[in-house]
């Protein structure tokens, strides 16, 4: 399919009106996932994904996208605080090109500057011991990157 970046005017005509959307935040070791509601109003965090190998993180992705029906995936781009691209950029690029040629849905790139320090806040002020966050920060990223992206879907 395709990939556009949302903070560079994407075309996101190419995303149904309706149905979910799933953010990814791409890590070296684990990939966090979320999901909207129908309506495009919330996202919440799923279990993250353990990375292994391409082939195996098609696979669980595919799975998530199939289990909520997704019109479209999102993939966190992380750049530097200045906007400069980083090794992990390449990186997410990089995946969301061959997530945009194995699926058949729209693959768009979401600036996810900072997500991570804004989801280990919102982990601790629900309470969460500082010692047993790291196993949800991957996730709420990835739902502040889905949150961040849905904002600019045209209602």
């Amino acid at each position: 399919m395709q990939y556009s970046e949302t903070f560079n005017e994407p075309d996101l005509s190419a995303v149904r009106t309706a149905g979910r959307v799933v953010a990814i935040d791409p890590g070296t070791k684990h990939i966090g996932v979320a999901v909207s509601d129908e309506l495009r109003l919330v996202a919440r965090p799923l279990p993250a994904i353990a990375r292994k190998s391409w082939k195996k993180l098609l696979a669980d992705v595919q799975v998530v996208i199939a289990e909520y029906d997704a019109a479209a995936l999102v993939v966190g781009l992380p750049l530097n605080t200045d906007g400069s691209e980083s090794s992990m950029s390449a990186e997410a690029r990089k995946m969301a090109t061959k997530f945009g040629l194995s699926l058949s849905i729209p693959v768009f790139l979401q600036d996810e500057r900072v997500t991570s320090y804004e989801a280990r806040k919102r982990i601790w002020d629900r309470g969460v011991e500082p010692d047993k966050t790291k196993q949800f920060v991957d996730s709420e990223a990835a739902t502040i990157i889905l949150a961040d992206f849905l904002e600019r879907l045209p209602k």
